[in-house]
Parts: C-alpha cells; sequence; structure tokens
C-alpha cells in the first residue's frame, strides 16, 4: 500500500511541492514568533488559520488575545514577512474562533523526520492514479489537484 505522500507527490510537480512546504513552515513558526515576541503564551490561545490573498489570519480563543496581539500586530507582521518574504505577507487579520477550543500544539519533530512529500521519479502521474483502486478516492485527489492548481493560479 502507498502512503498518502507518495501519492500526493506524484500529481503534484516539484514547484506545488516546494511551496506547499513554505506553507508548512509558516504555520509551525507561530509557536517561535509569539515566544521572540514575548508573548508565549498566546500560541496556546491562538493559531494561524490561513494565508488568503497575503493577509495572514490569525484565530484566537478569546478577546482578551486578540487585545495583546493587537499590541505586537506590527511587529508580528514583520517578523513573519522576515521569515517567509516569498509569501508576500502584508497584513494580519486577528479573529475569535467559534468558541471551541483550539488543538493542543504537540512537537510534532518526529513526525517530520519524513516529509509527506516525497518525490517519487520512479512512477509517472498517470500510473500513480492508475494504481489507486477506490474510484472515489481517486476523484476526490482528481478534484483536489484541480481545486490546487486553480487556486495557485489567483
Amino acid at each position: 500500500m502507498k502512503k498518502a505522500g507518495d501519492i500526493l507527490s506524484v500529481l503534484f510537480d516539484e514547484g506545488f511541492v516546494k511551496k506547499a512546504q513554505g506553507y508548512s513552515k509558516l504555520f509551525d513558526s507561530w509557536t517561535d514568533i509569539t515566544a521572540k515576541n514575548r508573548i508565549a503564551a498566546a500560541a496556546d490561545h491562538s493559531r494561524i488559520k490561513d494565508l488568503d490573498r497575503g493577509i495572514l489570519l490569525i484565530e484566537l480563543d478569546h478577546p482578551g488575545w486578540k487585545q495583546i496581539l493587537q499590541t505586537k500586530q506590527a511587529k508580528l507582521l514583520n517578523d513573519f514577512r522576515m521569515r517567509f518574504p516569498e509569501l508576500e505577507i502584508s497584513a494580519i487579520s486577528l479573529m475569535l474562533g467559534n468558541n471551541e477550543p483550539l488543538p493542543p500544539i504537540h512537537d510534532n519533530a518526529e513526525e517530520n523526520k519524513t516529509s509527506c512529500f516525497v518525490s517519487s521519479a520512479e512512477e509517472p502521474a498517470a500510473k500513480g492514479l492508475d494504481s489507486i483502486q477506490d474510484e472515489e478516492f481517486k476523484e476526490m485527489l482528481k478534484n483536489l489537484g484541480q481545486s490546487v492548481t486553480r487556486r495557485s493560479k489567483i
């Protein structure tokens, strides 16, 4: 049985894989950047939710944390711009979540030792999809690929 990362690496080109790894580093950087700005406790009550058209969306679980992050918003934006210039982050938007507790942050260094985006020169893309037996899953992967391609052109 193939790993999901093997299947995805066959579907997407190397440029997409590098961009995805950059996004992954962005999301993982939140704890470090809040600690650098002396608001490390905020990482337990907030998270990077999305990066949409250059705007970094930060979700918080309480209005008090929003006020605290607003005091550091310019510095946080500067730190993100310096660390990830290729992502062209232009602003930070702070938003309250839907009152559900945020998932706990855990150190997934062990999981990150092997990237899910492993290049597979052994299989051409068509063979990768053809080797999937579950037609519903195959269709979902095709739709995902099309959606990512459309979104990356925006």
